[in-house]
C-alpha cells in the first residue's frame, strides 16, 4: 500500500551532538555488519539455506523477447499446411507432443504444464509486452506495478538485503519494450535492471576508499537522513530511505552474479551461451532469497527465416531450461520455484513469402514449471491449423492469476490507492485450476 504525498510538517532541527553521532555509527555500523552477515550466512550455512528452501518462493521468468513461435515449440501442427519442416515427437507424458527441436524439454514435461489457448489480442509489440508484463491495460490516471513487482512485495522478506527483483535484457534488439516497473508500489520494488553486463555496474566499493572510510560514509548518510525525515511524512521519502538502507547487503550480494563461483561441472551444463550464463546467475539469485528474476532471450521476431531462426533459439531453449530444471530439482529447490516461458505473443500459422511467421496473439502459448503446478498437465487447445483457440481459451489475467496462485497468493488480494482497492488482478479473474497442483 502507498501513501499521497503529504507536506512535510514541523521540522526537526538538525543537531548533530558529538555523543550522539558516536552513538548512531556505533549502532549503524553493527547493522552494517549484520547486512554483509546475511547475504553470505545464506550461502555459506546448510540449515540457514535449508530453512529458505522449505518457506520461500520464489518465479523465474524466461522471457522470449519478439514472439517465440508455439508451432516450433509447444504446439506443433505437423503434417499441416502451417506446419513448417520441423516433426512433433512425444514426450514423457503420454498423449503429449511437442516440437522434435526441444528434446530434452520433452523428457521434462512430467514436471510442466503447457497452457495451448493463450488469446490476448495484441499482436503489437509494445502492447503485447506491456499487457504480458501488467496483466491488464494501463489506464491514464493509475501506473500499474508489473509482475516481477508485485511477486517481490508478496514473496520478499522486509528484512532481505539481496535484491527484490532483478532484470537481465543484455540485447538490444526490443529493449524499449522491456517493461520493468513498479508503479504505485514505489521504488523499492522496481527492478535493478541490468543491460549491458550481467552483473550490476558500481556495486562494489571504489578502491580510492577504505572500509572504514566508506562504512563511516554510509553511517554518516544514515544519520542525517534520519534527521531530515524527522518529522516529515512522505512516501517517496520512505522509499528513498529504505533503498539506501539495503545498499550494504546489496553490496555483498555482489558474488551472486559472479558464476566463477559455480563449480565447472554445473557451469557446463547451463552452457557458455550468455542466456545459459545469466539463468544460471538466475538460480544463484533465488536460491539466496531473490523472491523475482527475470531472464530475457531476444530476437525472436522472426518474420523472415523463421525455421533457422528457431532452430538456432529453440535448441539453446530447450538445452538451458533442461539444465535449470535438473539444477532447480538437484537442489530441492523445484518444488519451491516457479519457471515461466513466456513471449508478448506467438507467430503467425500461415509461413509468409519470405519463410516467416508474423505477429500472432490469437492461439499461442506458454509453460508452467515447478512450484504448484500439475506436472503433465496440458490446458487448452487451438485448431487444427493453429489459427484459433479451439477450447478453454484465456488471456492475460488468466495467466497472472495462475502464476499467483501457483506460487500460493491470492489473487484476488488489492492494494489500495487512495480510495481505490486493486486486486492483483482484475475483479472476477479465475486462475486455470488445472494446470495447478
Amino acid at each position: 500500500m502507498t501513501q499521497a504525498h503529504s507536506p512535510p510538517t514541523t521540522k526537526a532541527p538538525l543537531i548533530l551532538t558529538r555523543r550522539a553521532t558516536l552513538q548512531t555509527l556505533a549502532a549503524a555500523g553493527s547493522a552494517f555488519a549484520a547486512a554483509k552477515m546475511d547475504v553470505l550466512d545464506v550461502l555459506q550455512s546448510p540449515v540457514l539455506a535449508d530453512e529458505l528452501k522449505r518457506q520461500q518462493k520464489r518465479v523465474i521468468v524466461l522471457w522470449l523477447a519478439g514472439g517465440a513461435s508455439q508451432l516450433e515449440t509447444f504446439d506443433p501442427k505437423p503434417g499441416r499446411p502451417t506446419g513448417g519442416p520441423f516433426k512433433a515427437i512425444p514426450t514423457a507424458v503420454p498423449g503429449t507432443h511437442i516440437s522434435e527441436l526441444m528434446p530434452q524439454i520433452a523428457q521434462r514435461v512430467g514436471q510442466m504444464a503447457i497452457i495451448r489457448s493463450l488469446s490476448t489480442g495484441n499482436a503489437d509489440h509494445g502492447g503485447g509486452a506491456q499487457l504480458m508484463h501488467l496483466g491488464r491495460r494501463e489506464e491514464p490516471t493509475v501506473r500499474f506495478p508489473d509482475i516481477g513487482a508485485m511477486l517481490a512485495k508478496e514473496l520478499g522478506r522486509p528484512e532481505s538485503q539481496v535484491p527484490d527483483y532483478v532484470n537481465f535484457y543484455t540485447a538490444t534488439e526490443g529493449r524499449g519494450s522491456a517493461v520493468g516497473q513498479s508503479g504505485f508500489l514505489g521504488s523499492r520494488f522496481l527492478p535493478m535492471f541490468l543491460t549491458s553486463d550481467s552483473t550490476p555496474a558500481n556495486l562494489a566499493r571504489r578502491d580510492s576508499i577504505n572500509p572504514l572510510d566508506h562504512q563511516q560514509r554510509l553511517e554518516l548518510r544514515k544519520l542525517l537522513s534520519d534527521r531530515f525525515a524527522a518529522g516529515r511524512t512522505s512516501s517517496s521519502l520512505a522509499s528513498h530511505h529504505e533503498a539506501y538502507a539495503r545498499v550494504p547487503g546489496l553490496m555483498a550480494s555482489a558474488k551472486l552474479f559472479d558464476i566463477e563461483q559455480e563449480p565447472e561441472t554445473i557451469r557446463a551444463k547451463y552452457g557458455p551461451t550468455l542466456f545459459g550464463q545469466q539463468v544460471l546467475v538466475a538460480r544463484r539469485l533465488i536460491e539466496a532469497g531473490v523472491p523475482f528474476v527475470k531472464v530475457s532471450r531476444a530476437w525472436w521476431d522472426s518474420h523472415g527465416q523463421n525455421f533457422e531462426t528457431h532452430l538456432e533459439l529453440v535448441s539453446e531453449l530447450d538445452h538451458v531450461l533442461s539444465a535449470l530444471i535438473d539444477d532447480l530439482r538437484d537442489r530441492g529447490l523445484l518444488e519451491h520455484t516457479l519457471v515461466v516461458t513466456l513471449s508478448e505473443f506467438g507467430r503467425t500459422p500461415n509461413i509468409n513469402a519470405s519463410l516467416g511467421r508474423d505477429h500472432f496473439a490469437n492461439a499461442w502459448s506458454v509453460s508452467l514449471t515447478g512450484c504448484g503446478v500439475k506436472g503433465g498437465a496440458v490446458y487448452g487447445k487451438s485448431d487444427e491449423d493453429g489459427q484459433k483457440v479451439e477450447d478453454g481459451k484465456v488471456g492475460a489475467k488468466e495467466l497472472f492469476a495462475t502464476i499467483f496462485r501457483a506460487v500460493g497468493l491470492d489473487h484476488q488480494k488489492s492494494y489500495q490507492l487512495g480510495a481505490r482497492p486493486i486486486p492483483l488482478t482484475e475483479p472476477g479473474t479465475q486462475p486455470i485450476s488445472e494446470v495447478l497442483a
